[in-house]
């Protein structure tokens, strides 16, 4: 092989090969690949912020970039490097790949603590050409792997100043925590599905209160039978809130039709009548009979009749009948009219 196809150099303590009839680009004698920030990587990065949005994607790269550290941290624990020989031979392997001047500010083997520095790092040049405010999560997510691979402990961080930010550097504080990627990433989702269920409890929401009004609407409504004459169908099971609503549309309504006699229909009640149901009754009769309209009740069932006889109302007043079709020729009689 000659040289125009293989090649080899050392930059500080970073080694480099190429092998040209291969099309391969070695890093610390391991396959590699080469990137251009400003565009390749940028778009790279760009498109899974856009596929997955910022919050997941911050996530994505975190756990990327920690676990990538943690192989490499993991790699020289097992070469029985100490922590200390290590870190110290770090930045003449990071700095010169690309990834930016690498400075350790603070590092404590028996506390398992460090402070790590970074100027320039490719992940800050690209989110300054994203034009983002805060730091990325690759790099001290990335810093964290590598510690928690070389103490064998997981290593959390918190970032303490950021060049986006205006500083000149961006420094990391790494210390032991409970914290996982694991954990962040079962978080997002719990996250997630929460963003999901209030959606879900906001549609429902909405559908409910759709249904609501339809069912006012068409609930109970003041049926004009014959002139001076309304008929109001009762129907299913009335509430404090439902009877309320009932009470209030008959009385503003009631007066529209100019009607001499109101037919109420209970045939469609529920069998289950509550004294608020008999109650309701007793209001409507009340409120009608004070706008001069005369009552009528059909559709009576075994149990309605049961709860009105030991109701505490007077219903001497109100006159009852079997169905709705007695009830009309009634109140027709009452003002000298029949059907023919």
């Amino acid at each position: 092989m000659n040289n125009l196809e293989s090649k080899q150099i050392n930059v500080g303590r970073a080694h480099f090969g190429w092998e040209s009839g291969k099309g391969s680009f070695l890093f610390e004698g391991e396959d590699a690949i080469l990137f251009w920030i400003n565009s390749a990587f940028k778009t790279f990065l760009d498109t899974i912020e856009e596929v997955s949005g910022d919050e997941s994607a911050s996530v994505v790269l975190e756990t990327t970039g920690y676990r990538m550290g943690l192989i490499v941290g993991e790699f020289f624990y097992n070469e029985e490097a100490s922590p200390e020989e290590v870190i110290q031979m770090l930045p003449g392997i990071y700095s010169p790949a690309g990834w930016g001047t690498l400075d350790i500010v603070h590092f404590c083997q028996n506390e398992k603590k460090a402070v790590l520095r970074m100027t320039n790092s490719w992940e800050y040049r690209i989110n300054k050409l994203q034009g983002k405010k805060e730091h990325g999560t690759f790099i001290p997510g990335h810093w964290a792997g590598v510690l928690s691979g070389l103490f064998g402990e997981n290593i959390w961080y918190r970032v303490t100043s950021s060049q986006l930010e205006g500083k000149d550097y961006c420094e990391f504080e790494y210390f032991p925590s409970s914290i996982t990627v694991n954990e962040n990433i079962h978080e997002l989702a719990r996250r997630k599905e929460q963003v999901e269920i209030h959606k879900l409890e906001t549609v429902v929401q909405e559908r409910t209160r759709e249904l609501s009004d339809l069912i006012k609407e068409i609930s109970s409504p003041i049926i004009p039978v014959l002139d001076h004459i309304v008929v109001i169908p009762l129907l299913g099971k009335y509430n404090e809130e439902r009877s309320t609503e009932l009470l209030e549309k008959t009385i503003h309504e009631l007066p529209n039709y100019d009607p001499d006699f109101l037919i109420l229909d209970v045939t469609g009640l529920d069998e289950e009548i509550s004294e608020l149901t008999v109650s309701l009754f007793h209001q409507l009769i009340a409120a009608t009979s004070l706008l001069g309209i005369k009552t009528i009740m059909v559709g009576i069932s075994p149990g309605l009749s049961m709860k009105m006889t030991h109701s505490n109302y007077q219903t001497a007043e109100i006159k009852y009948f079997a169905n709705l079709k007695h009830g009309i020729h009634y109140a027709l009689g009452e003002k000298g009219k029949r059907i023919i």
